[in-house]
């Protein structure tokens, strides 16, 4: 089998030579019981330093790919692992499966590779792309997008869209205060879908006034790992007419920060932060995405899936 290595790519050297034996295992062109290459071999040929070498191939050790014998060098093992470790695992599985089918039909590896990078180009996107630089603020988006949405819901920072195939099979999604930013960096031509959310201020106060204690000395509380969300929270419910000192503010990043809500006449907090408040505490949850927006995104998907089947 023949290896290569960029030393221009983003992936490491050590990464590339894991990935390049474990396909090569698994298309069969290296065969079980072959000898790879001794660490000093590798260092040689591509001028990489000799622990590099040695660290892929322990690394291929532990995942059960090759054995080491003692005064004699790295061998193919004779059985492959039976469960792949993690879903990369999977992935190169069914990679390496794919080569060796192809090849067995007299197909070569540009026509292979042609093919894969075709189909990709066609095939709808398989998952939602939360694209927001606030990582709490993304997980919240991203759990009330996973709540209504058949498709898988991940997310990124805006500086993570610019490495190799972080957009690949995406559908990007942004709210409107990071658009602008957003499309600036995504190749030209992609789609992006900026949310609809609530107006987080005037909002929250309408939601709030209904709840509103009678009594100046009522407790309320305030939740959330988003630390916007805390300080939109108290300022609202400040202007609202309650005391400063009546306000519970807990970050849910914070540990112990349970502790006093079950005090309260009610704690105002996001649609993650809700999951996880004490038994029997009064919940004012507020959502982000309003079920307009929600409705529009799952539209978006039934569009996906009629282009799928046709």
């Amino acid at each position: 089998m023949r290896l290569w290595l960029n030393r221009t790519s983003e992936i490491s050297l050590r990464e590339q030579l894991i990935t390049q034996v474990t396909l090569g295992i698994l298309c069969r062109e290296l065969k079980a019981g072959e000898r790879l290459p001794s660490t000093r071999e590798l260092a040689r040929r591509f001028g990489i330093h000799a622990n590099t070498a040695s660290a892929a191939y322990r690394e291929l050790e532990r995942e059960g790919w090759v054995e080491f014998r003692h005064g004699s060098g790295v061998y193919v093992r004779a059985s492959r692992p039976g469960v792949a470790s993690s879903p990369e695992m999977a992935v190169d599985q069914l990679i390496g499966e794919l080569a060796a089918k192809a090849r067995k039909l007299g197909a070569s590896q540009e026509q292979v590779r042609e093919r894969l990078r075709r189909w990709l180009a066609a095939a709808p996107p398989a998952r939602w792309l939360v694209i927001e630089p606030d990582n709490e603020l993304r997980r919240i988006v991203m759990h009330e997008m996973g709540q209504s949405l058949a498709l898988p819901v991940d997310g990124c920072a805006p500086g993570d869209c610019s490495r190799p195939g972080a957009i690949d099979g995406t559908i990007a999604v942004v709210l409107p205060s990071k658009a602008a930013a957003v499309r600036r960096i995504l190749p030209p031509g992609t789609e992006l879908t900026v949310l609809e959310v609530h107006p987080v201020a005037p909002e929250l106060l309408a939601h709030l006034q209904r709840y509103r204690p009678d009594r100046s000395g009522d407790l309320v509380g305030i939740a959330s790992r988003w630390s916007e969300f805390q300080r939109i929270a108290k300022t609202m419910l400040i202007a609202a007419g309650l005391a400063p000192e009546s306000l519970l503010v807990r970050d849910a990043t914070s540990a112990g920060w349970k502790r006093g809500l079950d005090a309260t006449v009610g704690v105002v907090c996001d649609a993650m932060t809700a999951l996880e408040l004490p038994k029997g505490v009064h919940v004012l949850r507020f959502s982000l995405l309003d079920e307009t927006a929600l409705a529009q995104l799952r539209n978006r998907e039934q569009q996906l899936a009629g282009v799928g089947v046709a």
